[in-house]
């Protein structure tokens, strides 16, 4: 719980500590661009180092069989993100893995989960607020909505895709339409492709010393690194340059409507790369009783929409089954735009969030101790029980039970239906 609070006080004052890469200029501008191509060179590294490690599609099969059941592609999604912090890390990851051979169909529950997973920053931020009984409660409360929204939505998605597939029908139809149209060409010209796969390539053959399975792995990982340590800087880099800025459009805006509010929070997404910090930033503002829970709300909506763009950036940097890259990507897209728009439109349903977070932060003000327990049993504790369950009830399992079903094999999923 020390440990907690620790982390909650050090997310909130981060940003004093990295005033001085305000100074806005050039080599901040150049050093954009190089963790942007890190980040790139990162997803094609984990891409090249899964397809070796597993053989492609039928070793993603074989070792992803544990996500095939949806719940626990949402757990696993939720998990990852939350010790990693970061829902731009996974996805990336993620993108890289489907460009390897991952499904998409498994891949997109762990999409849903990295959307909740990435909520547990602001609500950190808030416990830093425990002190004064009615700032807490306030921070909890828009902290907590985000938690809400992406849990609700989980609830409404995930039976419709795991039945019907439309996001990943509509993801599909994008990816093609843009590939194969003339909006992305991929056989006549891709600039990112250009300068990031020769790179990437190279790093992987180097590591094919160590054979086939080790090499594999030990690119993803070196992978991997590359994609967290670029997002982190990126986050730190675009942060300082656009925070001050940021928070100036949030109190000028964020109150004059549900649809400037929604507006808002995806555009300071996109330019921060971090919905982490977008929606943390409007924690100080909650709990200071500058902005209320119902203009918060909105806001938070926006920042889901605005963190899609990394992963569909990653998916440019694929060569090599770009169309299923750009798939998932997409599908992230659609899931949080189609979340947006029912939660807004249909008036139950955009109401219900803030009723939990209400109910949620009036009792954890009365004991909050069990706010502290909330982060950890919902993030880590849930999660990790359930993973570690599904693994030993596997093992438990005659080998010849544990074939995944061969319609995971199948591309779209018209022919899984059929």
């Amino acid at each position: 719980m020390n440990a907690l609070r620790t982390r909650a006080l050090e997310v909130e004052n981060e940003s004093l500590r990295d005033e001085h890469l305000a100074k806005t200029g050039p080599l901040t501008w150049i050093l954009v661009l190089c963790f942007v191509y890190l980040l790139l060179i990162g997803v094609g590294t984990v891409g090249q180092g899964f397809k070796l490690s597993t053989g492609g599609k039928q070793g993603a099969q074989a070792i992803f069989e544990f996500a095939t059941n949806p719940i626990v592609g949402v757990i696993l999604g939720t998990f990852a993100t939350a010790l990693v912090q970061s829902s731009s890390t996974v996805t990336s990851v993620i993108v890289g893995m489907v460009a390897g051979g991952l499904p998409v169909s498994v891949a997109v529950p762990m999409i849903f989960g990295a959307n909740m997973g990435t909520t547990i920053t602001n609500t950190i931020v808030s416990l830093g607020s425990v002190k004064n009984s009615t700032d807490f409660q306030r921070a909890f409360q828009a902290a907590t909505v985000h938690d809400f929204f992406n849990l609700y939505a989980i609830l409404i998605f995930l039976p419709i895709e795991a039945l019907f597939h439309p996001l990943e029908r509509m993801g599909g139809a994008l990816s093609h339409l843009l590939v194969d149209g003339a909006v992305i060409d991929k056989g006549r010209f891709n600039l990112v492709g250009m300068i990031t796969k020769p790179v990437y390539k190279s790093l992987v053959a180097l590591l094919e010393g160590f054979g086939d399975r080790l090499g594999g792995i030990l690119a993803i990982l070196l992978g991997i690194g590359m994609i967290i340590l670029a997002v982190l800087q990126l986050g730190k880099l675009l942060k300082a340059v656009m925070v001050g800025r940021a928070q100036k459009v949030i109190n000028s805006v964020i109150g004059r409507g549900p649809v400037l509010g929604i507006l808002s929070g995806t555009l300071i997404t996109i330019l921060v790369q971090s919905s982490s910090t977008t929606t943390s930033l409007i924690i100080p503002l909650a709990a200071a009783g500058v902005l209320t829970l119902r203009q918060i709300y909105p806001f938070t909506l926006g920042a889901n929409i605005g963190t899609c763009v990394t992963a569909v950036l990653a998916a440019t940097a694929i060569t090599e089954n770009q169309d299923v890259a750009l798939q998932i990507a997409l599908v992230h897209l659609l899931y949080n735009v189609c979340g947006v728009l029912l939660f807004t439109l249909v008036p139950w349903l955009r109401m219900t969030p803030i009723w939990s977070a209400e109910a949620l932060g009036q009792l954890t003000v009365k004991r909050k101790g069990l706010a502290f327990g909330y982060v950890a049993l919902v993030f880590f504790g849930l999660p990790g029980l359930v993973l570690l369950g599904q693994s030993s009830l596997r093992s438990e399992l005659p080998r010849e039970e544990e074939a995944p079903p061969k319609e995971l094999l199948s591309e779209s999923p018209e022919e899984r239906v059929e």
